[in-house]
């Protein structure tokens, strides 16, 4: 009996030590994949999204997760390198959307990220994002956004670059938040035109709503001095409400017939005193 207790106690040392090395053989396998990291990054963008359903969201990530690798660059031959590309397209709007830009941090993240994907390259190209690409980034945010296509044209006339033009990473990020940017602001004049709109007319009246264009503009001068397009947006949320009612009582008191301004005009008009602060690519 005692010498199967020493083998016992023999036998139990060694074993640990085999689990031990099995665990840490584990952890450098995980790690040499990669695995450790890519779930480090997931909890990190759950921590930067908040999403009202995390599961769901890390179940979306994961799925989207291999196109970011260059080594699915693929045949890049049509149309498999065409069927990629519009997945690198909906990976970066898919990480675009992930944090408002309004936090900052996590939203330039997003964006690192999202030129990453579009900047991985195929078995025949060199990395880098080109014009073209750039270019069909910003018309897929603009049409999935609410904004008239009319509206946000003269935008992208402004900040396109040339199709076989090289996009660097601080162009590429001034284009995608100036892009959200001017969504959200065409958003916040649409709630401001729903208070002047005459149901019956489904317009508003031109005087009115020309005086509450002509407060806004004055708004956006007053934020002149900062150049990010974020600031006239909240140049714009800064229109004093007594200014404006003011301005709107003046233009009602001298009421006359006139052809009422409809919402796609005034959208318009709005759009274009922000896009006038807009500056051009290049």
């Amino acid at each position: 009996m005692a010498a199967v207790e020493k083998r016992r106690q023999a036998v139990a040392p060694a074993a640990s030590r085999a689990a031990a090395a099995a665990a840490d053989s584990e952890e450098d396998f995980l790690r040499q994949v990669g695995v450790t990291e890519m779930l480090r990054a997931a909890l990190l963008k759950v921590l930067e999204a908040r999403p009202e359903e995390p599961i769901a969201f890390l179940a979306h990530y994961f799925e989207n997760v291999g196109l970011r690798s260059p080594a699915n660059g693929g045949a890049g031959e049509p149309p498999g390198q065409l069927l990629l590309q519009q997945q690198r397209l909906g990976r970066a709007l898919w990480h675009l959307r992930l944090a408002h830009h309004s936090q900052r941090t996590a939203f330039n993240n997003n964006v690192s990220v999202a030129y990453e994907c579009l900047s991985a390259s195929g078995r025949k190209k060199q990395p880098g994002l080109d014009g073209r690409t750039y270019s069909e980034l910003l018309k897929r945010i603009c049409r999935d956004g609410e904004a008239p296509e009319e509206v946000v044209a003269p935008l992208l006339r402004k900040i396109q670059c040339r199709d076989h033009e090289a996009v660097p990473l601080d162009v590429f990020r001034a284009g995608m938040l100036t892009c959200f940017v001017l969504l959200e602001f065409v958003a916040r004049a649409g709630a401001l035109f729903q208070l002047l709109e005459e149901p019956a007319l489904a317009a508003a009246d031109r005087r009115v709503a020309q005086a509450a264009l002509d407060s806004l503009e004055g708004a956006l001068q007053a934020g002149d001095s900062a150049n990010a397009p974020a600031r006239y947006l909240e140049a714009g949320s800064r229109l004093g409400p007594d200014g404006l009612a003011l301005a709107m009582q003046r233009a009602a008191a001298g009421r006359r017939p006139c052809v009422p301004m409809t919402r796609d005009e005034f959208l318009g008009k709005a759009a274009a005193l922000f896009i006038a602060k807009v500056k051009p690519v290049g």
